[in-house]
């Protein structure tokens, strides 16, 4: 837990004026629980014992109205700047995790399951709230208020102060011991969690699936398991809470008892010390008597908020792995340029990849040549590395061993991001948003005009669907675009390629699983895409690749033959082979 508190604690920068904002309306609410005291000890012994007037009493119920009213919008200052320190320290880990998510790439995210990290990024750091809105200021109040309360009981009583002394440090002891089991609950609960929730991401996901094979029942029923087992945990935790609770309230109780106990003792002229040799009047008496409660109350606090503390090393223990975890793709560290508008020329030398999942190399000694302008198409059955080379030139894997040169200049030296803003990337399974088809298309860049999407959309083959959707381009498409067919979302990922207007396209099976209207269409609109840019298409496709000037023919990780589609033929090698089965779609 040592790391996962350096962590947290590396975050306080984050929000430390907040935090001391906080601190100091505590110290300045401490104040006024002096003067309430004060105040209401004065107040009753005049009233009482000095049958002083009403009257004359009115001004000091006037300043005790005002320390009261003082004393509540010093909590609602409390309440929200610990809030706002709160706020600022979630927003900056989600953003910190959103952007590690981003510089690993979609091949890092694909293997990560999807609920667990969905309630990462989203449960675990709201677990955070806790820690920073309200143990860490409380900390510091813990000890400031209580020492001012001390020091203002030593002056009246001795014998009072050092009850207040003796009794306080059980309260954390206490606190401390408790508190580490339920650091282990929480993280144990925390676990349990993100289990069950993928678990119910994958029931939900194969439903049908389930429905089919008569299934679902057993399924309902491993998922009330899973649930009863979540809330047997949570009840664990609670439990821990409650007795944490329960211990520190009795503490609590028996230093106040003893602080009347003394006072009353005092009073029946049982004892003869303590005071400074002063006579304890009724102001002294309910004077140390209303501090002993507001003497304890910080400590209390904390305790409460330990728990806080507990569920926050939880919650920090996946946050900051993730977020330790090296990037395997190409970073943002380069300082090369390349020039807008200029031509893409692809250079592959020697490259290799291996997975650590695998014995097999997934590349071997790759050498590839694209020409600045040149339409390339790479064909091979799966598992021959065609997607693992699309993923170096993306940046979303390392580069192990080899070189890979954009324009003769290093791929490991170019900026990742002004990278790929040179890249129209169109993939196989194309991810679409809850929003508008043109929306979807512009992806909601400022820069991109509604004209602009009009003609990309055009281009894209899309005008037949505009035209019979109820508002256009601003009708909803919604969830993954649960509205369009396969091929009418790949037709939008190829207006996003067209609006884009980069100079390197990069295509990963654009016409794979489609009929063979939705692959003429596609196949048209690839032909318009590709006119004086360099393109790069991986397909499975026999008949898709004769569209490419080039044809590569990769096996194993490696280019086992290259040329245009009579080159190849002439050759008679592995290409040739596969035409002339007939066959034209790889497995």
């Amino acid at each position: 837990m040592s790391s996962s508190l350096s962590w947290l604690q590396s975050l306080r920068h984050h929000c430390r004026r907040w935090v001391l904002v906080t601190i100091l309306l505590g110290v300045a609410s401490g104040l006024c629980i002096l003067a309430q005291a004060g105040l209401l000890a004065y107040i009753l012994h005049a009233a009482i014992m000095d049958q002083a007037p009403r009257q004359e009493l009115l001004p000091c119920f006037a300043v005790l109205c005002s320390v009261i009213i003082a004393r509540a919008l010093l909590a609602w200052g409390r309440e929200i700047s610990s809030q706002r320190a709160s706020s600022r320290v979630r927003s900056s880990v989600r953003q910190q995790l959103l952007e590690q998510l981003n510089a690993h790439g979609p091949v890092y995210v694909k293997e990560k399951e999807t609920a667990p990290l969905a309630s990462t990024i989203i449960e675990r750091v709201e677990a955070l709230h806790g820690y920073f809105a309200n143990y860490l200021p409380q900390k510091s109040l813990a000890m400031i208020v209580p020492l001012m309360i001390c020091l203002a009981a030593f002056s009246v009583s001795w014998v009072v102060g050092l009850i207040f002394v003796i009794t306080a440090p059980l309260i954390p002891l206490f606190m401390i011991m408790i508190g580490r089991g339920a650091e282990s609950l929480n993280q144990k609960n925390f676990q349990q969690l993100s289990r069950m929730s993928a678990h119910f991401l994958d029931t939900l996901q194969g439903l049908a699936t389930l429905k089919l094979f008569h299934r679902s029942r057993d399924e309902a029923e491993r998922i009330a398991a899973a649930s009863e087992s979540y809330r047997k945990g949570t009840m664990e935790v609670l439990r821990v809470a409650f007795l944490s609770s329960a211990v520190l309230e009795f503490l609590t109780s028996v230093a106040i008892a003893m602080t009347a106990v003394f006072l009353g003792l005092t009073y029946l002229n049982y004892l003869d010390f303590g005071l400074y040799s002063r006579e304890l009047t009724l102001q002294t008496g309910l004077f140390l008597l209303l501090l002993a409660p507001d003497f304890y109350q910080p400590l209390r606090e904390l305790g409460t908020h330990y728990h806080a503390r507990a569920e926050a090393l939880g919650a920090a223990t996946e946050l900051s792995a993730i977020l330790a975890e090296p990037l395997r793709g190409q970073g943002e560290a380069g300082t090369v340029s390349i020039r807008a508008g200029e031509n893409i020329t692809l250079t592959m030398n020697h490259v290799y990849h291996t997975f650590d999942q695998r014995q097999q190399s997934a590349l071997q000694d790759l050498c590839l040549y694209v020409k600045a302008g040149e339409w390339l198409a790479i064909v091979g059955a799966s598992g021959a590395g065609k997607s693992t080379l699309l993923n170096l030139l993306l940046g979303f894997l390392p580069l192990q061993q080899g070189e890979i040169f954009v324009n003769d200049q290093p791929l490991l030296m170019l900026n990742c991001e002004e990278w790929r803003r040179m890249i129209a990337w169109v993939p196989q399974n194309p991810t679409l948003f809850f929003a508008s088809l043109g929306d979807n298309i512009s992806m909601q860049d400022p820069d991109i005009s509604a004209a602009q999407v009009s003609a990309a959309a055009r281009q894209a083959g899309l005008t037949g669907l505009i035209n019979q959707l109820p508002q256009g381009l601003e009708t909803c498409i919604g969830e993954q675009g649960n509205q369009l067919s396969g091929g009418e979302a790949r037709r939008v990922a190829l207006a996003r390629a067209f609006v884009r207007e980069a100079p390197l396209v990069l295509l990963d099976e654009p016409t794979a699983g489609l009929d063979r209207e939705n692959e003429r269409l596609i196949m048209k609109s690839l032909q318009l895409l590709a006119q004086d840019k360099t393109v790069v298409m991986l397909t499975h496709r026999l008949d898709t690749a004769q569209l490419a000037q080039r044809i590569a023919v990769m096996d194993a990780g490696a280019v086992i033959e290259q040329g245009s589609h009579q080159e190849l033929l002439a050759l008679k090698g592995a290409y040739a082979r596969l035409i002339s089965s007939g066959r034209r779609v790889l497995s």
